[in-house]
């Protein structure tokens, strides 16, 4: 009987005292949380500016309180000193997540937030194209929304996360997600490019696509090049008659389609961004 004064929670079947960093958390309970997937190479945080300014938009989207020592030099400090510990080679993946830190059920009781950083090594100091088969198609039974908080990275990612049980079920690498007006919106974990006749084409950001950190880098190192780029709807058809497609974000740099269904694909153009890319970092 003394157990039942405690506060407990039955986890997988056994009875625990309440920990209060998880069944409490509304990041596990609501999705309540925004992060960042954030790339270092060479003991250097990947476009930091970027990912930070796109942390705090998230945070206002979403109506968490911003604490003044949120700064970018204080969150740089916080994810370098466990990047210096995990690191073999000075590169690394790192996820920074901020969460309404309180009570409530759907309505919090506060704003405040608290931040967690988790990271793990990574091997290449550059980013790489595996040549090897990539098989992409598209995932039909679920449609994001065309709206602001589709932009922005939260723990609501279900869709993505089914998507990529079909990929694997599927013998896919990815999945193509479209938007409600079933247009091309983006990958599983990534922004989506077609190339068609030396024109490079992306979704815009009204499509519902996620406002990439890489997708934003690899445009901008496409004006500066002078390489055709052109942000707008793209329907589903546009898929089969593209010369390369490509995906890219933060970890991966960019990685190539080798084939879409029946379609073999080629990347040269591909491999020149890529190397466009490394030039730029």
């Amino acid at each position: 009987m003394a157990l039942l004064n405690k506060s407990m929670i039955n986890f997988n079947g056994q009875l625990t005292e309440q920990s209060h960093q998880i069944e409490n958390n509304r990041g596990f309970l609501y999705g309540d949380l925004v992060f960042e997937s954030i790339r270092i190479i060479e003991g250097k945080i990947c476009f930091w500016e970027d990912h930070y300014f796109r942390l705090i938009s998230s945070m206002r989207i979403c109506r968490i309180d911003i604490p003044d020592h949120f700064t970018p030099d204080f969150l740089e400090k916080n994810i370098m000193n466990l990047h210096n510990v995990i690191s073999r080679n000075d590169c690394s993946r790192v996820r920074l997540s901020v969460y309404r830190n309180s009570a409530g059920k759907y309505r919090p009781v506060s704003n405040e937030c608290k931040f967690l950083i988790s990271c793990e090594n990574l091997e290449s100091n550059k980013f790489v194209i595996i040549q090897e088969e990539f098989k992409v198609d598209i995932f039909k039974d679920y449609y994001l929304d065309k709206q602001l908080i589709s932009s922005i990275k939260t723990n609501n990612k279900i869709i993505n996360v089914i998507a990529s049980i079909y990929a694997k079920e599927n013998l896919l690498h990815n999945c193509i997600l479209l938007n409600n007006d079933k247009m091309v919106c983006e990958f599983i974990n990534a922004n989506i490019f077609l190339i068609k006749d030396n024109c490079i084409i992306t979704p815009d950001l009204k499509s519902g696509c996620l406002n990439g950190v890489m997708r934003k880098n690899i445009i901008r190192i496409l004006k500066k090049n002078n390489i055709q780029i052109v942000e707008r709807n793209v329907n589903t058809y546009e898929l089969s008659d593209a010369d390369e497609i490509f995906g890219c974000n933060s970890i991966q740099g960019i990685f190539s389609i080798t084939k879409y269904r029946k379609n073999e694909l080629k990347f040269d153009l591909t491999k020149k961004i890529l190397n466009l890319l490394n030039s730029s970092i």
